[in-house]
């Protein structure tokens, strides 16, 4: 038994095919498919059962899983030991992050890590949740900073904060900062929004459900950057954290009220890959991050509750 052996368990129960655990982990095929059989036969039980849609982990390999799972997470607390010193780093680190999260910490976040460890180039990915975790899991990204995906085996989420969402319009319109909207009210404004696969979207969806009442997209766009200047040139509303938009509200170009009945939140977090050695940079960078929340949440900038 080994940890490739592991590791190729992991993925393989997360992922219930071999081809796809195979295209995740950029190995072929018929070599993950040896590592478990090598791995059952040392055990002497079934780990999976075949059949032509896939593998079904058996109720032994869950057992097995979970003893895999701890494992790594062992072997990723004595990396983290022993890499605990002041060496200054070098290299390059890999984040993504998601696009309101860049527009609130790149800058602080360059600017810690130039501060402090100034021979460690970064290399920044701004993407949706969905393709961060993908590039993550392919290797192509050391950490992320995203919102809460669903529990998986194969990564290792850090909460950060609960992230509060408000009504952001024109500066031209009448919200107020102190005057809260009943969520409710969004069923007379035309709304600019993301498309249905987009996370803050199926967040808007649940709580106009809670509200009693259905919600209408009257744009649908992609793009944080052109959401927030069709907001801005009059063409409706969205509903997002106010802090990557904080200097636009406080110049009066955009304005921001609160929602309630429900309050719409989401949490973000940090997410490291569970069955691969994390360095101590991406560790930092991780922590740096996680700091920078912690300081704009305390001055009322990032709207929110650290967890």
């Amino acid at each position: 038994m080994d940890i490739v052996q592991l590791k190729t368990l992991i993925h393989v129960a997360e992922l219930g095919s071999l081809s796809k655990a195979a295209d995740r982990l950029n190995i072929a095929q018929p070599a993950l498919s040896r590592q478990i059989r090598m791995l059952e036969r040392e055990l002497g039980v079934y780990l999976f059962d075949r059949h032509g849609r896939g593998m079904v982990i058996t109720a032994m390999g869950r057992e097995v899983l979970d003893h895999a799972v701890r494992v790594m997470a062992e072997l990723e607390s004595i990396r983290t030991s022993a890499s605990r010193s002041n060496v200054s780093f070098k290299g390059a680190v890999k984040v993504g992050t998601t696009p309101t999260a860049a527009e609130i910490t790149t800058v602080p976040l360059v600017r810690r890590i130039q501060s402090e460890h100034p021979d460690l180039d970064v290399r920044f990915s701004s993407a949706f949740s969905g393709y961060l975790l993908d590039w993550l899991l392919r290797g192509e990204l050391d950490v992320m900073m995203s919102y809460d995906p669903q529990p998986m085996k194969s990564v290792r989420i850090v909460p950060v904060m609960l992230e509060t969402l408000q009504l952001i319009a024109p500066g031209s319109d009448e919200l107020h900062s102190d005057e809260p909207l009943h969520f409710a009210q969004l069923a007379d404004r035309k709304l600019i929004m993301p498309s249905p696969r987009h996370g803050l979207r199926a967040i808007l969806d649940d709580c106009a459900r809670q509200a009693g009442i259905k919600l209408r997209a009257s744009i649908e766009v992609e793009s944080f950057g052109a959401m927030i200047d069709l907001v801005r040139n009059g063409f409706g509303v969205t509903v997002l954290p106010p802090a990557p938009v904080h200097a636009q509200i406080a110049s009066g170009a955009l304005r921001a009220a609160p929602l309630i009945d429900p309050c719409p939140v989401r949490k973000l977090v940090l997410i490291y890959p569970s069955e691969r050695p994390v360095g101590p940079a991406a560790r930092f960078v991780g922590e740096a991050f996680a700091g920078i929340a912690a300081d704009l949440v305390e001055r009322r900038i990032w709207l929110g509750k650290l967890l």
